[in-house]
């Protein structure tokens, strides 16, 4: 294969048109046309079904082109690093993160370091983010030097350099009844539409649990949900009040909504996330200074903050396997908010 041949069938498919690639690349439409009739000669077999002058990804080509397109970002990224090690620039500090953590954390992390004039914050910072899964492939690969993400974290050749947990909130549309109160009933949610996140190895399972504890096999059955990858997504849909969610918190109150209400809950349903690095890798005083100010971000931002050292990260998903029993009453894990309003 020839890096040609992968740029111009990565533009086709990102344009979604020949004629679009070949702008794109500063190529005539021919040429595009025969590198990628070249691609698929070297590969055996068609990545675009052909009508006149119309072309349609086959499924081959969706399956090739997540690991082109991350072949071809590789290579912008040598291309880049050389430019800079010819002008004498640092090496940029690469951040992967879920879309919670990148949006709801590492801002208010990256802002404390430039607070306190630590050289780490002059470091030129590439965040981007990616699923649970996705971040653990990049730090291993050496995409990434560090990454944000959710339990479990349980990877050969991560470093896991602290786990933090914090409670689940409730998310409701200002306005609703449940909004009055400092803390909600696990109970009251159940018998409503939830919308909540998709995958099941991650906060999904011990959702499941907790309201499972709190309802009848009836009740169970009956429920309507929204699923969706995204807490930003169930924020916006509880906010157009298509139902109320239960969601990880650093989404909640790290990147709050207008017409949103955020409380605390009656049963403790842990959300555990941490930081890792490549085992193997060096790390560096820019690193650990982001890796602490994360810390001390989420502690400002989380009540009910725990950080956990890195040891106890299989002991942590035994013992979350299941909810918690619900606080004791008159308990409230939100007391610098009694007197705020809904968010």
């Amino acid at each position: 294969m020839e890096l040609r041949q992968l740029e111009a069938f990565a533009a086709v498919m990102s344009t979604g048109s020949v004629t679009a690639a070949g702008r794109v690349l500063g190529r005539s439409q021919p040429a595009v046309t025969r590198l990628v009739q070249e691609l698929e000669a070297e590969i055996g077999y068609p990545l675009f079904s052909r009508n006149g002058p119309r072309v349609s990804p086959t499924e081959q080509a969706f399956l090739l082109f997540e690991d082109v397109e991350h072949a071809l970002q590789s290579l912008q990224q040598i291309r880049r690093r050389a430019k800079e090690i010819e002008h004498g620039v640092k090496r940029p500090l690469h951040l992967l993160a879920t879309s919670a953590l990148a949006a709801g954390l590492i801002p208010a992390a990256l802002a404390r370091l430039e607070a306190s004039g630590n050289d780490a914050a002059a470091s030129q910072i590439h965040l981007r983010s990616a699923s649970p899964e996705r971040v653990a492939h990049g730090v291993l690969t050496g995409s990434a030097q560090l990454g944000v993400t959710s339990l479990p974290l349980e990877h050969r050749g991560l470093q896991v350099h602290w786990i933090a947990e914090a409670p689940c909130v409730a998310v409701l549309p200002a306005g609703d009844p449940l909004a009055t109160r400092d803390v909600v009933p696990l109970a009251a949610l159940a018998q409503r539409r939830l919308i909540t996140m998709a995958n099941p190895y991650r906060l999904l399972g011990r959702l499941d649990d907790a309201f499972a504890a709190v309802s009848t096999a009836d009740e169970a059955a009956a429920r309507q949900f929204l699923k969706t990858n995204s807490s930003v997504n169930a924020m916006a849909a509880v906010r157009a009040r298509l139902g109320v969610s239960v969601l990880e918190p650093v989404t909640a109150l790290g990147l709050p909504l207008d017409g949103l209400a955020v409380r605390a809950l009656d049963t403790h349903i842990p959300f555990l996330f941490g930081v890792v690095s490549q085992q193997t890798s060096p790390f560096t005083p820019a690193m650990d200074a982001l890796c602490n100010a994360l810390a001390d971000a989420a502690a400002a931002l989380l009540p009910g903050f725990v950080l956990h050292d890195a040891s106890r990260h299989a002991e942590l998903l035994l013992q979350h396997a299941l909810p918690m029993p619900a606080k004791p009453a008159g308990a409230h894990p939100f007391p610098e908010q009694e007197e705020e309003s809904p968010q």
